[in-house]
Order: C-alpha cells, then structure tokens, then sequence
C-alpha cells in the first residue's frame, strides 16, 4: 500500500490518496486516510468503497466541477481535460496519443513476460480485448478542493457497525487467526481491523478490472514504469493460477482483495494458508489472513508489542519534538511531562517511541512505537495508521480516546493550503514548490514560523495560522 504514497502530509493530495493501498489509491476506508493525509496512496480502490466514500467525505458540496454525463453501464468517460498536475504525459493530447497506442504498448510488453515465465498462450488470453480505461486519468490527477479533518475521519472509520461486523468475523474465523497468530506473532486485532477499514470486510472492494486498470496505467499517464511492473505481476499471478480474472476486481490503482493487494504486493506476501496449492486472498479467508499478516511480519512487527499510546501533552511543551525522526525512550518523554491519557504506567519504558500531535497543542497526543512504522507500511498514511491502531484496540476491548479533538477547527481550503505555502516561502520558511499539498516539509515550515513568533510550534495548519503568516 504505502509504494505509491507520498505519505508525508495531512492533506489528501490527491482523490488517488485516499484511494490507494499499495499502489494507487484505496477504495475503503484507507482511502479517507489517504485522501485525509497523503498524496497519492499505495493501495487503490477509487470507484468503490472507500474511495466512493472519501469522495463525498473529503470533498465539499462544490469541491468538484460538474462531471460528465455517465457512459454505458453507469460507468463516467473520460472527463478529456489536462490533469491538475501538469505532468507533461497528463496533458489531454498526450493521454490521447498513448491510448492510441494502447494495443501496442501491450503487445511490446511480451518479451518482459516472457522473462518471467507467463507462457504466449496465456499472455494472449489474458491481454486479448484489453482496452484502456481513460477515465482512471482523471481519478489519478484529481485534487479536490476541500478535504475533511483527522476526527472526522476517525469517526468514519472507528464505528460501532464496523466494530460489531468486525467481532462477528474474529468470531467466525477463531481458527484461523489462532493459527496465524502463533505462527507469525501479529496480533489478530490488527489483521482484522486492516480487513474492516480496508474494505468493511469484503463487502467495498472494488469493481474494476485490475488487468485493465495496471495496464492503462502502464501504457498512460505519469507513473508508467510503476505500473507496468503491477501489470505484468498481475499477469503472473494469472498464470500461475492462484486467482481467476474475474476475482482479480479492486480499484482503479490495481488494489484488490478483502486487504487490498497491489499485484506485486501479493508476489512478496501472499502465502498458501490452508495447502490447497493456491494463494487466494480473495475468497479464502485462511489466505487471506494469513497473507496480511505476513506482510506485517515481513515489514518488521513486533510480535507482543502494541502500536502506540495517546499521551497528553503538558502545556509549555516544545512542539518541535513532534517528529517522526526525533525518537526517544519512552522514560525520556516522561521526563518531559508525557502521561498516558488512561492514568496507566507504561509497560515499557525502555521502548522507543516518536510524538504524533496531528491536530497540533489544540489535540491529544500519541505515541508511537515500531508496529505503528509497520502499519504505516502497509499505508503510509498517519491518519489511515492511526485508525487502524485505533479500530484494533477498540475490536479487543479497549475505550475511545480520552482527549477532545478540536472539532472547532475547519480544514483549509485548497487554495487556503496553497496561500499557506506561498506565504511560509515570503517568509523564507518553505523551501518547495506550493502545491497546495501539506507534508512534513510543510509542516516543518510552519513549526519554524510558529516558532519565530513565539507561538505553539505544532505545526497545525489551522485559519489563525494562516491569519498570523497574512500579519492580521
């Protein structure tokens, strides 16, 4: 999920953010995560779940232009238009010469298949009637105008009818999630709450066809050499047999399955649960369980471990501390003034952890240990990270956060973020290009000024940020 992220920023850099998983953007809840913190996600879903979901959640009532009309089957057409990022392949004459040469670019990507062993027959049955998908153009190049805040979001991920549905499936599948938990060490709460977010548990998982996804993708657009990989991963997985075509459905990205695999996520990951001879982590719960937490075992999980605790923040705290590089021991931060928000000691004050303040001084604090990295990736989100930590404890038994959000606070606008860009690089503070994106460098920018004025330096894009660096 987290290789076609930008993972640095609160902002939903693109519709793609919060639609991808692993490669391009998501189509259940990690889209709103996405959409609410990142560029563009890693594991896709963008039509469906998710991605339907981020769609009227992060963008405002006129956020979007008016859309054309639907095409046969409901289905939108391509909107023609250049795309938003000025990429020169996402010019609208470009988009039209490279799917002009579609059947080409397909059919030049044999000798690549050939090398990883997918025999002509199958290359020809798989690819025959291919056509590409133009209207995955505009979903990779949106930038809504409006985006939601992390409360929100949390609120839309972490809630009781998923929690309930989320019970019933560790319910159903005590099995196999005792299994898998003895053999890997990953913790079930966080598989299951990985399945929840991802795709509501199997019921938002995407429609379109991943072939025809990864190879518009690879013939179109900004990120060809990206996706032809995918695509040609996606061949693979065909012509070993673990999937049919028709499981292989998921987001405009290529994310598919209850979990959201990018093809060359399912390479490295997917594992055969139940010795049937096929990884399907589509329609096979014990595959499927297992493959997701092989990935997390794979990307460094603490077996045992939590993923992070929320902290309150003393007042007069030095802001500049929260950062994801500037780790410390747990008894250290307690130094400083750091409580858990339950009243409860630590139960390992050696640890390290970093503070995450996503909602700056006005916020709760947490903070986070490795699994939390671990989930972060899998998406490289820090909202998307967070509710699954949160939705996981909540699953096990735990309680809603303790501290208030400050749900008082509006999310800036896009063309607000991109005055707040402008006006940090006047200043000296922000030393790349405005795009109306936020990431860490832009929150770094904006701490530095807090600083210099003698402000709070969380790093909070709030209006009296924006108010402060206008001089009113």
């Amino acid at each position: 999920m987290a290789d076609f992220w930008k993972a640095d920023g609160w902002d939903m850099m693109q519709l793609v953010a919060g639609q991808a998983r692993r490669a391009g953007s998501v189509t259940g809840a990690a889209m709103i995560a996405a959409a609410l913190l990142l560029p563009v996600s890693a594991h896709a879903q963008a039509q469906n779940g998710l991605s339907n979901l981020f769609g009227g959640i992060f963008s405002g009532p006129n956020a979007a232009p008016s859309q054309p009309a639907p095409g046969p089957g409901g289905a939108l057409p391509w909107s023609g238009e250049d795309g938003a990022s000025g990429h020169p392949l996402m010019t609208a004459a470009a988009i039209r010469e490279a799917a002009g040469n579609f059947s080409n670019c397909v059919a030049a990507m044999w000798p690549d298949a050939a090398r990883r062993n997918i025999t002509q027959e199958n290359f020809q049955r798989f690819t025959a009637g291919l056509s590409p998908d133009l209207r995955i153009m505009d979903l990779m190049d949106s930038q809504p105008e409006f985006t939601k805040s992390i409360w929100d979001y949390l609120d839309i991920l972490v809630n009781d009818n998923r929690l309930a549905k989320g019970r019933e499936i560790l319910a159903k599948y005590k099995a196999q999630f005792d299994a898998t938990e003895k053999a890997t060490g990953v913790d079930r709460y966080i598989i299951a709450s990985i399945w929840g977010i991802e795709s509501n548990y199997s019921t938002q998982m995407g429609d379109r066809s991943v072939l025809q996804s990864t190879a518009t993708l690879a013939c179109i657009g900004r990120r060809q050499a990206y996706f032809k990989d995918e695509f040609l991963s996606a061949l693979e997985i065909l012509n070993r047999g673990d999937l049919r075509p028709e499981q292989m459905r998921g987001s405009w990205a290529g994310a598919f399955g209850p979990t959201q695999f990018m093809p060359t996520a399912f390479k490295r990951f997917a594992v055969d649960g139940d010795g049937d001879g096929r990884r399907d982590v589509v329609d096979n719960p014990t595959d499927l369980i297992a493959s997701t937490a092989n990935n997390l075992k794979k990307d460094g999980w603490q077996a045992g471990q939590t993923w992070g605790f929320e902290v309150v923040v003393p007042q007069g705290f030095n802001y500049m501390l929260a950062d994801r590089a500037k780790a410390m021991t747990i008894a250290q931060w307690e130094k400083l003034g750091l409580k858990r928000a339950t009243g409860q000691p630590f139960p390992h004050p050696a640890e390290k952890a970093y503070l995450l303040a996503p909602a700056g001084a006005q916020g709760p604090g947490f903070l986070m240990l490795q699994n939390y990295r671990v989930i972060m990736k899998y998406n490289p989100a820090e909202a998307y990270a967070l509710a699954i930590g949160h939705f996981a404890d909540r699953l096990r038994g735990g309680q809603p956060f303790v501290q208030p959000w400050p749900r008082q606070e509006r999310e800036l606008s896009r063309t607000e973020r991109l005055e707040l860009q402008q006006l940090l690089a006047q200043r000296g503070f922000y030393k790349g290009t405005p795009d109306g994106q936020f990431g860490g460098q832009t929150r770094e920018a904006l701490r530095n000024f807090q600083a210099s004025i003698g402000v709070p330096a969380d790093g909070f894009a709030s209006s009296d940020a924006l108010e402060r660096l206008r001089g009113r």
